[in-house]
């Protein structure tokens, strides 16, 4: 099969091309519980680019010649092209979204429903994933896709959606009408986290960005106050939520300096919910204490999560804003992403 690999890390992300078109072998059933899907589209993460800058070589590679080469690509979606004699419950041609961490599914977390959380392999980041035309993934591991959706519609769903829909759904367990959210970055997980918000709390809205395609973008989506990232979107959240700061703050982005400033926009027994990385967190403790904000990490989403999200999609309740690249196209798409001009998600489509 065709597939777009992985040789070498750049550190300054300064290559012309990251990735090389090779022809490899196709994924094969090894396990009675395996399934190999036929990609139909196959997200391009901000993920991918820091795999490509090596953050998490200390987590994946720390021997820097383990992991690589491999192939990235972790919001995978298709059909399914193959079944393992034990699989049950779907057949040859079904539509499908992936789930991306397979786990065997015994340990207490993924008994809990928890699998993100569980020992096991996570394709596109520690072993193959699906910047190719076949994908080797796990029956627990598929969801089922509605009529109404097609897998590159739908692919980026796979990790920046359900990312963005389970720190949601934390929030609007306590988000009540009349309070507010901000949302940190309205790129291609934020504008999924705006609709998520819309479908599941009457809360007031506000989208912090740099970029006014961006903003433009969210306001079309449904957010209900747009401040521009110019350097006075602290002063500017706190004066549209009477000084006081936001219910909940949502940060999309998580580097550059937006982890300082979404703290300063969190209310007084607010949560901080960090959902993008590049930079350390730093408050002193005693600040925590005095105002009893929450940080709170997250990861992904479960299995069920990514259900719910495709029951939200089926419904028209959210839709993602997408640009279609073939999957020779991959530098170009990761370069794209990289500059900045992409509003919304990269599928790439072999």
């Amino acid at each position: 099969m065709k597939a777009q690999v992985l040789r070498k890390y750049d550190d300054k992300l300064t290559s012309k091309e990251w990735v090389a078109e090779e022809k490899v072998a196709d994924p094969k059933i090894e396990k009675s519980t395996d399934v190999i899907v036929r990609i139909g589209g196959a997200g391009v993460c901000r993920t991918d680019l820091h795999i490509i800058e090596g953050v998490w070589r200390p987590h994946t590679d720390p021997t820097a010649d383990k992991l690589l080469p491999i192939i990235m690509g972790h919001e995978n979606a298709g059909w399914v092209e193959e079944i393992g004699k034990e699989v049950e419950g779907i057949k040859v041609g079904d539509p499908v979204i992936v789930h991306p961490k397979i786990t065997g599914g015994t340990c207490l977390a993924c008994r809990r429903g928890f699998d993100m959380h569980g020992p096991g392999k996570f394709p596109g980041l520690d072993c193959n994933g699906g910047y190719a035309e076949y994908l080797c993934t796990s029956e627990r591991n598929i969801v089922p896709l509605p009529k109404t959706l097609s897998p590159k519609e739908v692919a980026p769903y796979a990790d920046a959606g359900l990312t963005a829909y389970r720190a949601v759904k934390k929030a609007t367990r306590t988000l009540l009408p009349g309070e507010t959210c901000v949302v940190i970055g309205a790129g291609g997980l934020g504008h999924i986290g705006v609709q998520c918000l819309r479908a599941m709390c009457a809360a007031d809205i506000i989208v912090v960005d740099k970029s006014d395609a961006s903003l433009q973008l969210a306001k079309k989506l449904g957010a209900h106050k747009l401040v521009k990232a110019d350097g006075n979107e602290v002063e500017a959240v706190l004066e549209m939520t009477g000084g006081a700061g936001a219910e909940a703050v949502i940060d999309f982005v998580g580097e550059k300096g937006t982890t300082a400033k979404g703290l300063r926009m969190t209310r007084p027994m607010g949560s901080y919910y960090i959902v993008g990385y590049g930079e350390d967190i730093q408050i002193p403790t005693v600040d925590l204490i005095i105002t009893e904000r929450n940080i709170i990490g997250n990861l992904v989403g479960t299995w069920a999560e990514l259900v719910e999200l495709m029951a939200l999609a089926d419904r028209g309740l959210i839709e993602l804003t997408t640009k279609e690249y073939k999957l020779s196209e991959a530098n170009a798409a990761l370069h794209d992403l990289h500059n900045g001009k992409i509003h919304g998600r990269a599928v790439l489509v072999p």
